[in-house]
């Protein structure tokens, strides 16, 4: 299979890299070297990058924010996080994020993200983030059509 980089990947391209059971949103890229630290291999802080640019691109596709600066779209920021370094990372490897929404509330949702190389998991990061009115002046609800992508596609349900 050739990988096609910054293109979401289908259930079946998943699959085929060992990502098992797929994500939602999954994307593809190779490590830079300037993303390499002393020990040469990728610096922790760059996960977090990663799991960033994926993030942002599924609140997109997901509808919730255009990122234009508009007044328009909500606020989203991360209220908590948790990130596990399983394996690391070196120059040249190919790699997967993947994101899915696991639960959601009246203005948050939890996100599951996930970041594999060579069909092996090397890192997780599980967080919640919340929608805020555009001037941060109060809470933001998730649109319906939003709530209902994140239990169709994802899989989601109401957080209790």
């Amino acid at each position: 299979m050739t990988l096609r980089y910054h293109t979401p990947l289908s259930s079946q391209n998943q699959l085929d890299l060992g990502i098992d059971p797929p994500a939602p949103l999954a994307m593809a890229d190779r490590v830079r070297f300037s993303e390499l630290d002393v020990l040469n291999h990728v610096n922790n802080a760059v996960y977090m990058h990663w799991f960033e640019r994926l993030r942002i691109r599924y609140t997109q596709d997901w509808g919730l924010s255009r990122y234009m600066g508009s007044g328009e779209d909500p606020r989203i920021v991360i209220r908590s996080g948790q990130i596990h370094y399983r394996q690391e990372m070196r120059m040249d490897e190919d790699y997967v994020v993947t994101c899915g929404c696991t639960a959601f509330r009246t203005t948050s949702f939890s996100l599951a993200q996930a970041l594999w190389s060579g069909g092996t998991l090397r890192a997780t990061f599980d967080c919640v983030l919340v929608l805020l009115q555009a001037d941060g002046a109060g809470r933001y609800p998730i649109p319906g059509d939003v709530r209902q992508k994140m239990i169709d596609v994802d899989g989601a349900h109401p957080h209790r």
